[in-house]
């Protein structure tokens, strides 16, 4: 069972202004496929915030995987990719790009997102966008895949492809 941090990066969710949906949705989906939540926080968008959250997580081991949702489109505010790469070791394109592809067929505001993948220690980091609808796209993407990545990642698979 893989342990799972989820973050939601809102100044009004952090505030209790706004309920956040879209972490609650990433709990309901994550749990379906097996995985264990270990943590869940909203927090403002705050880089520094976001990001020391994030490298706590993965340098103590808490979690396997980070599911970010929220602070992935244009406003001022909207820090959790430059959180996520001030922190990366590794990069992880293909996964944010998989999403936006994907969502693209929903919606071509898609293309607006700026959320990234990375890998930090033996921790997978995502950010998907902050809203619930976006958020069931975004997994809907990624969970058939997620499973071997990490297992890769941990170290208790080696082999990607099939003769």
């Amino acid at each position: 069972m893989y342990r799972v941090g989820i973050i939601t990066a809102s100044d009004k969710g952090s505030k209790g202004e706004r309920v956040d949906e879209s972490g609650p949705k990433i709990k309901e989906i994550v749990s379906s496929f097996g995985y264990e939540v270990v943590y869940y926080k909203v927090l403002p968008d705050d880089k520094d915030m976001i990001s020391s959250e994030m490298k706590q997580l993965c340098d103590e081991n808490v979690v396997d995987l980070i599911l970010t949702t929220g602070g992935t489109g244009f406003s001022k505010r909207d820090n959790t990719p430059e959180a996520t790469l001030e922190i990366a070791e590794k990069l992880v394109p293909g996964i944010s790009e998989a999403i936006r592809s994907y969502s693209m067929q929903f919606t071509p505001k898609a293309m607006l997102s700026r959320g990234v993948s990375v890998i930090r220690k033996e921790t997978l980091i995502i950010n998907m966008p902050g809203s619930p609808k976006a958020v069931k796209e975004s997994m809907e993407c990624i969970m058939p895949a997620l499973n071997h990545g990490i297992d890769i990642l941990k170290g208790s698979a080696n082999e990607c492809g099939r003769k």
